[in-house]
């Protein structure tokens, strides 16, 4: 099969679609890779290298997105629409569920696309999300008492206090990768933490992998409203896979947030969970609201590309390496898991999520595989 891996073409976006170690797996296994020139360059990965691993440096992004499957990081921009087209196969981050406009793009161009953020085990684990997951979950903290600093626009509080004065209050919406690693960050800096949870097993959970450093409360309106009164940083961790994140945090209450606090909503990929906020990006990531810095980049992990990249890679080759093998009928009909991935199929929705946050119908995947599989 030939694969094709483009540039990026995100603002600010340094991640990649694969590593060279990705690209020799996928050679090894005899297939034709095509990588745009200086696709890898925001990661530390030079043209040179790919070539050396078995890969075609290409310069025409017409000739990449002519491949039978396509390996992004995130999903097309306007600019790239005009490559969709029946026959391909996109794999990578879409979350059709905050953007429309791509949703009929997709279904209009009867491509396939397979969504990483979808792909689920039987357990619930989004393997493909996780890593990045956890890079964003880091992030998070970094990136609070950054701005929590008078300098960095915030009321000028230290994270960890000093001897005597106490330390910053961290509010964590959501117990699940994103929050766990922001809570462990957290924690680390010597932060209050309190993190809310609906899943009374998850919040078990981390109470033991914790050890009991932190509190963690049943997540409802009343305990929402009273724990994001007195944060110093509010970090949104919420997810519902496939779906838009439901608004947990009101205007009313950001309003009632102390001046100079912070918001990080790691949620703004799928739409956010704090009403009213909009997306920012790396190059101008904050701005006040309410007297409240609100900072909401959709592609955290962009900051660290070379971490991310190589943790993607490392998630992504097995299914890339199924759907080049197999094709993406075979593959998703054997594997339960990359059949959950699938978004939009040949002019159909196939994911309940995607259709209940944009009022379509859609079609369940294995309903779509048994047509194609005649």
């Amino acid at each position: 099969m030939r694969i094709g891996v483009p540039r990026e073409r995100k603002e600010q976006e340094y991640r990649v679609g694969i590593t060279p170690a990705g690209v020799m797996q996928l050679v090894e296994a005899g297939h034709e890779v095509l990588i745009e020139a200086g696709a890898g360059e925001g990661s530390g990965f030079a043209d040179e290298e790919y070539g050396r691993r078995g890969a075609r440096v290409i310069r025409d992004p017409a000739e990449v997105w002519g491949a039978d499957l396509v390996l992004k990081v995130k999903e097309p921009l306007p600019e790239e629409y005009r490559y969709l087209r029946p026959g391909l196969v996109l794999f990578a981050f879409l979350h059709l569920a905050a953007d429309p406009q791509l949703t009929q793009v997709l279904l209009a161009s009867r491509a396939v696309a397979i969504a990483y953020e979808t792909v689920q085990l039987p357990d619930g684990e989004l393997p493909l999300l996780t890593p990045m997951s956890e890079v964003a979950g880091k992030l998070a903290i970094q990136e609070a008492a950054h701005h929590l600093k008078r300098t960095g626009g915030g009321k000028g509080t230290l994270l960890g206090g000093v001897t005597g004065v106490a330390p910053g209050t961290v509010v964590i919406l959501g117990g699940g990768v994103v929050g766990m690693n922001a809570a462990r960050v957290a924690l680390g800096m010597g932060a209050q933490v309190t993190v809310l949870e609906k899943n009374f097993q998850r919040m078990r959970f981390l109470d033991d992998v914790l050890h009991g450093r932190f509190q963690v409360l049943a997540s409802n309106p009343y305990t929402i409203e009273q724990a994001v009164a007195y944060a110093d940083v509010l970090v949104g961790a919420v997810l519902v896979p496939g779906a838009r994140t439901p608004r947990l945090v009101t205007e009313e209450m950001v309003k009632a947030m102390k001046p100079g606090s912070v918001i990080v909503d790691v949620s703004i990929d799928q739409g956010g969970c704090v009403e009213g906020i909009r997306p920012t990006t790396h190059r101008d990531p904050v701005y006040v609201r309410h007297g409240v810095v609100h900072y909401a980049v959709p592609n955290m992990p962009a900051a660290v590309p070379r971490t991310s990249t190589v943790a993607l890679t490392n998630a992504t080759i097995p299914y890339a390496l199924q759907i080049a093998a197999k094709g993406w009928v075979r593959a998703c009909r054997e594997d339960p898991a990359l059949r959950k991935g699938l978004n939009v199929v040949e002019g159909t929705l196939t994911h309940p999520g995607v259709a209940e946050a944009h009022g379509l119908s859609y079609a369940p995947a294995e309903e779509i595989l048994e047509r194609e599989s005649r």
